[in-house]
């Protein structure tokens, strides 16, 4: 179903969620970490979502899934760490056969588990990918998260944190707890965002509704918007993140293993690409969903009832909305149509 004429993109990858197992053993050994297996197989079912789908049909739900990042972050000890880990991630993206690649990265959350200074861990990430990109000839792009579970002072900090290595960032996004801390809350840190220069995406629609989705657009500046499956409860919205070109960071297999859609046949990504949206397909965290890049295209999106031409269409939206500048889109899809 992958278009080898088009660039092979992936927008919406958090780093903290792709963590090899492997490298949970090794660092887990090197600390001296309870780890609760010291093997591959046995760790897989304590970090990747493993259980198959119950007696209804349904998915093991958004806690069963926000569980499996505990070890992926206990394991960053210290900013070592944290560079192997970005380092990887890089390294994975270019073994994944990944055209471009935007990873997306929240330096709070991973700083949470030993105390780390959250600058000391976006310098780590900065310098991890900077030389996996080097070392592996891979094009990547960092974004820098803000997770508004944490609240909204400590977001300032996040976000300052971030604006150390604010030419080596490209995005903002705010992601974490949508339904009980509401954008409104955010709008001066994305502001400041915006003033940089930096790209605002923001995770909306996907725990809360809607308005949620406008608020982001509206107060937040959003140019694209991460999950954002409650659009299709609003046909006036489809109509405008259409018109307004607003690329839709779809992510189908972890929607459906959060439970926030039932089943791919019920994801709305089908809808909005009808109705003009440019929607991407993405793996959001790949290490815990136990998939890549491929598996959304080949497995996930026809499950979902995406046809031929809407995956290529989906393809070929990830390089219309990708934090690039014009000229370097136009290169990479010469690169790959000829």
């Amino acid at each position: 179903m992958i278009d080898p004429t088009l660039p092979l993109i992936d927008l919406h990858r958090h780093l903290d969620g792709n963590v090899r197992l492997e490298t949970i053993i090794d660092l887990g050994r090197k600390h001296n970490l309870p780890l609760p297996a010291w093997d591959v197989e046995g760790l897989r079912p304590h970090v990747q979502v493993t259980a198959s789908a119950g007696s209804d049909g349904s998915m093991p739900g958004v806690m069963a899934f926000i569980s499996k990042f505990e070890w992926m972050t206990r394991v960053l000890v210290d900013y070592d760490a944290c560079y192997r880990v970005a380092y990887e991630n890089v390294e994975d993206a270019q073994a994944e056969g990944l055209d471009y690649v935007e990873l997306r990265f929240s330096p709070w959350f991973m700083a949470e588990a030993h105390g780390l200074d959250p600058a000391g861990v976006v310098e780590a990430v900065v310098e991890g990918v900077a030389a996996g990109a080097q070392d592996h000839g891979q094009r990547v792009n960092l974004i820098g998260i803000l997770s508004r579970t944490y609240g909204v002072e400590a977001a300032w900090k996040e976000l300052e944190a971030l604006l150390q290595q604010r030419d080596a960032i490209v995005g903002l996004d705010l992601a974490g707890d949508e339904a009980n801390w509401p954008g409104a809350l955010f709008v001066e840190h994305l502001r400041r965002a915006r003033a940089v220069g930096w790209h605002p995406t923001v995770h909306a629609g996907e725990a809360d509704g809607a308005a949620s989705i406008w608020q982001a657009l509206r107060e937040l500046g959003a140019e694209r918007i991460g999950h954002a499956v409650a659009a299709i409860d609003d046909p006036a919205l489809m109509d405008y993140m259409a018109e307004h070109q607003i690329g839709v960071e779809a992510n189908l297999t972890s929607n459906v293993q959060t439970r926030t859609v039932p089943d791919y046949a019920s994801h709305p990504a089908r809808t909005f690409l009808k109705r003009g949206m440019l929607v991407t397909l993405n793996t959001d965290d790949p290490g815990i969903s136990g998939i890549d890049l491929r598996y959304e295209y080949e497995v996930a999106a026809p499950a979902a009832g995406l046809n031929r031409d809407q995956i290529r269409q989906a393809q070929r939206n990830a390089l219309t909305v990708a934090f690039l500048p014009e000229d370097e889109k136009r290169a990479l899809a010469a690169r790959k149509a000829g």
